[in-house]
């Protein structure tokens, strides 16, 4: 169970499937050395959050990709000297596509229309201004005016440009319909590729970030966990005062920074563990018995979840008074899935969860799946309450 990342608790339907969702932020090792040890490490990604592992697929995909887009063109239009297979653009576009699908410059729309467009104001250059020096100034700055209104801006466009200006007698006897056939077909069998790709290896591609939290309470006041911390205006306030731009979606820049807030608040007080404020009395039932005793220990017991144990006694889920109120017959088929944590695991890092609106506690187990304690928000409010200074400043934590 080494080298977990950190991420907010995972709830798992099966014990049999077990993995634990909540983590340390940071593995527990030496840092004597580190520093040296980063710096002759064979693999040193120049972007954040790459990997070997992401670069190998990416790799992989690039080769697949191109490869069937040039199959695929040569098939439909033929490998005559009248049409290239495939333009020079496309394997750009693969890096894009391929080692950073989570850009903005990377979406289906970017690629399909920069591409595209770009050509276009290319041929649009060549055709008016027979000076093939200015024509390619003038088709790169048009391509880039034109991706930038179409909201397609898209680097390897650029290339797309200036090909069309300088693609010699083979891009001129297509005219006007040069970038359409080949580079918008090689375009859309690229991007089509790359969507198959990404699903198989279950890659998030297109690219969607995850909609804001809501209050599941239905009112108009923001969900607790972003009611302290820096805000969207607070953002749009910095990026304005460093004045450049970012290759990063600006909600995906905001969930970064929420992350980060959050991991610093974790490691500054990781000496707290589950283990340190969980409860160990834990009232739990088992699967096999009725909504009717259910009901009557979380009454009995003024609990809002009630872990389900399977024969066994390991952990299958959960179930309140919302879940027994929807008139099922057995248990079983009321059982929500559980948060779950590791007793090692930090307190604070239960934050995201139990702020979300709609998890009450998260279930403490260990490799098994067996039931060691559970954590309600008061246990982690009262964690928290210890955590703040004499002023009686608020711990800010998106």
């Amino acid at each position: 169970m080494s080298g977990w990342q950190t991420s907010p608790p995972i709830v798992f339907p099966q014990p049999s499937s077990l993995k634990i969702g909540l983590v340390m932020p940071y593995p527990v090792s030496p840092k004597v050395g580190l520093s040296r040890l980063r710096r002759f490490r064979l693999f040193s990604p120049i972007l954040a959050g790459a990997t070997l592992r992401e670069r190998l697929i990416a790799c992989l995909g690039a080769l697949l990709a191109i490869g069937f887009t040039g199959v695929i063109s040569g098939y439909l239009f033929g490998q005559g000297p009248h049409l290239p297979l495939i333009v020079a653009p496309m394997g750009a576009s693969a890096v894009l596509l391929f080692a950073v699908p989570a850009s903005p410059l990377a979406q289906p729309w970017s690629i399909i229309g920069g591409n595209t467009i770009s050509a276009l104001m290319g041929i649009v250059a060549a055709h008016f201004i027979r000076d093939p020096i200015i024509a390619t100034g003038v088709g790169v700055s048009l391509a880039i005016g034109a991706m930038s209104f179409t909201r397609c801006l898209h680097p390897p466009g650029g290339a797309a440009a200036l090909t069309a200006v300088l693609g010699g007698p083979v891009v001129a006897g297509w005219g006007f319909f040069f970038p359409f056939v080949p580079v918008a077909l090689n375009s859309c069998i690229l991007v089509g590729l790359g969507l198959l790709f990404h699903k198989l290896s279950k890659r998030n591609y297109p690219h969607v970030v995850p909609k804001p939290a809501e209050n599941t309470h239905q009112t108009i006041d923001l969900p607790s966990a972003v009611r302290v911390g820096f805000r969207e205006e607070d953002v749009d306030a910095a990026l304005e005062a460093l004045n450049e731009t970012f290759d990063i979606d600006r909600a995906d820049l905001g969930r970064l920074l929420q992350q980060v807030e959050l991991q610093a608040t974790i490691r500054s007080n990781d000496k707290i563990s589950c283990a340190d404020i969980m409860s160990r009395d834990v009232i739990a039932i088992g699967e096999a018995a009725g909504p009717a005793a259910a009901r009557q220990l979380l009454l009995k017991h003024n609990i809002r979840t009630l872990p389900v144990k399977d024969p066994e006694g390991r952990l299958v889920g959960t179930v309140g008074l919302r879940e027994l109120s929807e008139g099922k017959e057995t248990i079983a088929h009321a059982i929500s899935r559980p948060a779950v944590a590791r007793p090692s695991d930090a307190a604070l890092s239960l934050l995201p969860v139990l702020t979300d609106g709609r998890t009450h506690a998260v279930i403490i187990v260990d490799d098994d799946y067996r039931i060691l304690g559970l954590i309600s928000q008061t246990d982690l409010l009262s964690a928290v309450a210890r955590l703040l200074p004499n002023d009686s400043t608020l711990i800010s934590v998106a």
